[in-house]
C-alpha cells in the first residue's frame, strides 16, 4: 500500500466514500474530487489507490489506527469554499454533490459562523465574478436543500 495516511487523505476517502454511493463517479462529483485532492494534498497516483481501497479492493490504511482524523483543523474553510464553489460553478448541482459537501462540511466541523463568512464572500465575488450571478442561485438552492444546522 503506497498511501500514508494523513488527515487529507482521510477527508478525501470519506468524500470518496460517499461519491461511490451509487457505485458511478459523475464528471461533477469528479470535479469537486480534483479540487479536494488538490486542496488536501493527495497525489494524483493516490487518487487511484483510494478509489481501489473505497470499492473494497484494498485495505483502508485507517483501519488499524487509533489516531483521530476528524474534527477542525487549520486551513478546513478554505478547503470547503474552494469545493463548494467548484460544485456551484458546473451547471447543476446534483444531488450526489450536495452529499458530498454536506459530508465534509459535518467531517470538518464546519461552524455557523464560518459557513456565513464563506456564504458571503461568494457573494461578494459574484459582482467581480462572470459566473457570480449563477453561482449565487445555485448557492440559493443549496442552502434550500442542504440548510446548515
Amino acid at each position: 500500500m503506497s498511501v500514508t495516511p494523513s488527515r487529507g487523505l482521510y477527508l478525501y476517502l470519506r468524500t470518496l466514500d460517499i461519491a461511490m454511493d451509487d457505485e458511478i463517479v459523475t464528471d461533477d462529483e469528479a470535479s469537486i474530487l480534483h479540487v479536494l485532492a488538490n486542496a488536501l494534498g493527495v497525489s494524483p497516483g493516490s487518487t487511484a489507490e483510494c478509489l481501489s481501497i473505497v470499492r473494497g479492493d484494498e485495505k483502508n490504511p485507517f483501519d488499524d489506527l487509533e489516531e483521530d482524523y476528524s474534527g477542525h483543523h487549520l486551513g478546513d474553510v478554505t478547503t470547503y469554499q474552494s469545493a463548494l464553489i467548484a460544485a456551484l460553478d458546473d451547471e447543476v448541482i446534483t444531488e450526489d454533490e450536495w452529499s458530498m459537501l454536506e459530508v465534509l462540511r459535518n467531517l470538518i466541523g464546519l461552524q455557523p459562523d464560518q459557513h456565513g463568512m464563506i456564504e458571503e464572500a461568494i457573494r461578494q465575488m459574484a459582482d467581480v465574478d462572470t459566473n457570480g450571478t449563477r453561482r449565487i442561485e445555485r448557492l440559493n438552492r443549496f442552502n434550500t436543500v442542504c440548510p446548515f444546522n
